[in-house]
């Protein structure tokens, strides 16, 4: 039994140009440059909103957005094989930027709004399919750099200035500005961004059923243990993706909360880990994918991002986080290559699909993760107190006693949801150890379970 996907639901194809990866750039830059300018306010606004267990609740609004994503992300990603990208490219920008100007209208709906607006916040998922659509194999693993890399510019300048705005002029203004920046994105993708999927591929696919296999998540998780190679790709970025997505849900309330950094601080150090992210995505990627290969870029990368875990969750002064940063920009580089290595085994006409199996697992990932970094603080009573708005640094005389944290425990584990992650990355670097150098073509999925023919077969090179 199969939807039929011969339903228009958006007239967006008429836009004229040639596709290319400058317009996937744009449109993840304008979107998370307006997200990194209300790195600040948000901070103030969760404290404000839920002050007491603010890292578990946290957690657990992003948890249920995360979740949300990884039920979607198959359906969307096999959709927009069929309906072309830009339809949901448009789609994607409008919701994961819906909750913007909620924040300062009614912090209760913006907060409910994130954790909705996960049902299509697949937008990598489209984008890595769009760019799929407009390269050839050998520039992908490029072309994904460099739209990760774009992630990572968004951030250098935005939460800097955001802070700024912030200590000047109010969240209020960031809000707006934020909420700006927003409109244009969606303004850009309907007006100025081309369909990337060719007329003649999108035509054939017109009619064809979309089966209820392709649209379910766990229906796609299954179909992953089929074949060892998909297999151990897909255990390689849950275990290495996990402790990630928690770690960027809490990580900057962790540095002004545990570490005391202000807010100014987090804006500088934000973007030092941007600007490093920048190189290691453009040119230490492409130079590694072309010297060491693809699977050793992705075990480098998770060999940096095991090194970084475990210095977060020792480090207790502010010159190891520092130190610790410059680490994590270079392991950076991992999902990127991993979705080269993806693309290379995928057909042309199950891009979409294929990344959209990966977003998937990183979906479900951004559920895990952070309520489960949200709950080892708790475990921890590792909780926010009282923050001076000038400087982000607790008031000591706010705190109660049960509340300060004992000095050994300080001293010898400040940050317990790190080492746990990193304990994952080192069985994510194990099981990617095995993934084989060489594929063959991802074959379309299975139209009935009776189909029981791998997703990938091993080729004889």
């Amino acid at each position: 039994m199969g939807i039929k996907s011969s339903v228009t639901i958006f007239p967006l194809q008429q836009t004229t140009g040639r596709a290319k990866v400058s317009h996937a750039v744009v449109v993840i830059f304008l979107e998370f440059f307006a997200w990194g300018l209300l790195t600040t306010p948000m901070l103030t606004v969760l404290h404000e909103t839920f002050p007491q267990h603010t890292f578990l609740m946290n957690g657990l609004i992003q948890g249920v957005k995360g979740l949300l994503s990884f039920l979607s992300a198959p359906l969307i990603g096999a959709l927009s094989d069929v309906w072309g990208r830009k339809s949901f490219l448009l789609v994607t920008v409008f919701f994961t930027c819906a909750p913007i100007p909620l924040m300062r209208i009614s912090p209760w709906w913006h907060f409910a709004m994130i954790s909705v607006s996960g049902v299509f916040a697949v937008t990598f998922s489209v984008i890595f399919a769009y760019v799929a659509d407009i390269t050839e194999e050998h520039e992908r693993s490029t072309a994904y750099g460099l739209v990760s890399a774009t992630f990572a510019a968004s951030l250098v300048t935005s939460p800097a200035i955001g802070a700024y705005l912030s200590a000047n002029y109010g969240d209020s203004l960031v809000v707006l500005v934020a909420t700006i920046i927003a409109v244009v994105d969606i303004a850009f993708v309907l007006l100025v961004v081309p369909e990337s999927l060719p007329d003649k591929m999108r035509l054939m696919s017109w009619g064809s059923p979309i089966s209820w296999e392709q649209a379910d998540p766990f229906a796609s998780l299954r179909r992953v243990g089929k074949d060892p190679t998909v297999l151990l790709i897909c255990v390689t970025v849950f275990l290495s993706y996990l402790p990630e997505a928690g770690q960027y849900s809490s990580f900057f309330l962790y540095l002004r909360q545990v570490i005391e950094f202000s807010p100014a601080t987090i804006a500088a150090f934000i973007a030092m880990v941007g600007i490093l992210s920048i190189i290691a995505q453009t040119l230490l990627l492409t130079y590694f994918m072309r010297t060491i290969g693809n699977k050793n870029t992705v075990l480098l990368g998770l060999g940096f991002q095991l090194f970084q875990l475990a210095w977060y969750g020792f480090g207790s002064e502010p010159w190891m986080m520092w130190a610790a940063g410059t680490v994590a920009a270079m392991s950076s580089i991992t999902f990127p290559a991993v979705s080269a290595l993806v693309s290379r085994i995928a057909a042309s006409d199950q891009q979409g699909c294929v990344q959209g199996m990966i977003t998937g697992i990183r979906g479900l990932c951004n559920g895990l993760g952070p309520a489960l970094y949200g709950f080892i603080f708790f475990l921890f009573n590792v909780e926010l107190n009282e923050l001076d708005p000038m400087t982000g640094r607790n008031k000591s005389t706010s705190q109660e006693p049960s509340e300060v944290q004992s000095p050994e425990y300080k001293q010898t584990i400040p940050g317990p949801p790190f080492l746990f992650g990193a304990c994952l990355v080192l069985l994510a670097l194990l099981v990617a150890i095995f993934i084989p150098d060489h594929h063959s073509m991802f074959k379309p999925l299975p139209a009935s379970e009776e189909d029981i023919e791998p997703l990938l077969q091993d080729s004889s090179m």
